[in-house]
């Protein structure tokens, strides 16, 4: 008997599919991770620079507590008030909150040195040798870069430098790649602040991460941030202050019901915040987002999150949508002085692949855009936008932007409740 015929059978007879009885009082019970009790007490482990459960001042110390309190089955680490230079990320493990006292507790990276290796290195090896290891130290977090001299393919790869003689270093994990001379390879002491790869269920609150923008070089968002993520879930992230880095304030990638609220981004050279590829359900509320290339971007595939609430001011761009980010909110937002846009619809490669069903509602956009172009510009095949009930606001002298710019092959743009003040 089909599912749907059994469903419209109970329908005419009147009777209706039981429910489950609820759960009144949960135990602990092997391998239950839905439905679980609530402790009164859990495990807490301090770092701190001084009179805590481990004293350290760089990420050694907080990643030993990290690690204790995974095998323990979680818990949360406290890094108490204080600065801890880092020479490699925070890797968060599942079910591990990572919590401060917001400005009191500064993790800064450490400047970056980089260097072409000496020897090329195939992908089946887990060692390097550079040309100069000056300034590389035996647990550092490294980037190898090269780019295909072919393709013109570019190659990155995250690893960890556990042990050396001499200019040659052993890795955490094998290569997987090739790193050749002939590429131009490359290794760097760049990495996260704090990472956090297939790691669940956990929270980072009341931290300051700053990437030390001005004595490092650039990674991009796709593999750092001051934190990036791939590959988690259920991950909240709660009055965090992330400034400085040469590339993205938080980066997550494949990361679903990420929820970044109450936080600030600021002097961040690409994007402040970057809900990446795949990404599902992301909650973008309550943050400052300022003076960085774009305050959110949505990468590829975001669909049906919520950016609301957030002040956005002083970046190129305030808000990017593009390839395949459908259905997704944006409302109650102020976004103010962006360069360009207030919010960009990008162009991509054609309708398939443009960001479709977006809502921008109730917006307040304040001195967006140049002389003679738009606060709101949707370009490609973007279809099905609502731009309803926003008030757009322009004050700068001899500046006149329009409020919204449609390209010709946008199809069903709604536009409408719109108030206007000294622009088109």
């Amino acid at each position: 008997m089909k599912p749907t015929f059994f469903i419209a059978l109970l329908l005419l007879t009147g009777l209706h599919a039981a429910e489950r009885p609820p759960v009144s009082q949960p135990r602990q019970t092997s391998g239950d991770k839905a439905v679980q009790p609530v402790w009164q007490e859990t495990l807490t482990v301090t770092v701190g620079n001084q009179n805590a459960d481990i004293v350290g001042s760089d990420q050694r110390a907080i990643q030993a507590a990290v690690d204790h309190v995974a095998r323990l089955g979680g818990g949360t680490v406290r890094i108490q008030a204080g600065t801890y230079r880092l020479r490699n990320a925070v890797y968060l493990q599942t079910g591990v909150n990572l919590t401060g006292v917001g400005a009191q507790t500064v993790l800064i990276k450490e400047p970056s040195t980089t260097t072409p290796l000496l020897l090329d290195s195939d992908w089946y090896d887990q060692e390097i040798t550079l040309k100069d290891a000056t300034g590389f130290r035996v647990g550092d977090g490294v980037c190898l870069q090269a780019k295909d001299a072919k393709t013109g393919r570019m190659t990155v790869l995250k690893r960890t430098l556990t042990a050396r003689s001499g200019n040659r270093f052993k890795l955490d994990r094998p290569l997987r790649e090739n790193f050749w001379q002939m590429d131009g390879a490359t290794c760097s002491t760049l990495f996260p602040l704090v990472s956090g790869e297939f790691a669940e269920d956990l929270r980072i609150e009341n931290l300051t991460l700053d990437g030390n923008r001005a004595h490092n070089a650039e990674l991009d968002g796709n593999y750092a941030g001051c934190i990036f993520l791939q590959d988690c879930n259920r991950i909240h992230i709660r009055g965090v202050t992330a400034r400085n880095f040469n590339g993205d304030g938080i980066s997550w990638q494949i990361c679903h019901d990420v929820v970044v609220e109450h936080c600030l981004m600021e002097n961040n050279k690409n994007l402040a915040l970057h809900p990446g590829s795949g990404s599902q359900r992301p909650v973008i509320r309550h943050n400052t987002l300022r003076g960085s290339d774009i305050g959110i971007f949505f990468c590829w595939g975001v669909k049906f999150g919520l950016a609301e609430q957030n002040q956005i001011e002083g970046n190129r761009v305030g808000i990017s949508i593009g390839h395949r980010d459908t259905d997704n909110l944006v409302t109650g937002n102020t976004i103010r002085e962006s360069k360009v846009n207030g919010v960009l619809f990008r162009p991509e490669r054609g309708p398939s692949f443009a960001g479709h069903r977006n809502r921008i509602e109730q917006n307040t956009f304040i001195n967006n855009g140049a002389a003679g172009g738009a606060v709101v510009e949707i370009q490609g095949g973007t279809e099905g936008i609502q731009i309803l009930g926003n008030t757009f606001t322009e004050t700068r002298p001899g500046i006149t932007p329009r409020a919204v710019k449609q390209g010709p092959d946008t199809k069903q743009i709604t536009v409408t409740g719109n108030k206007l003040q000294g622009v088109e």
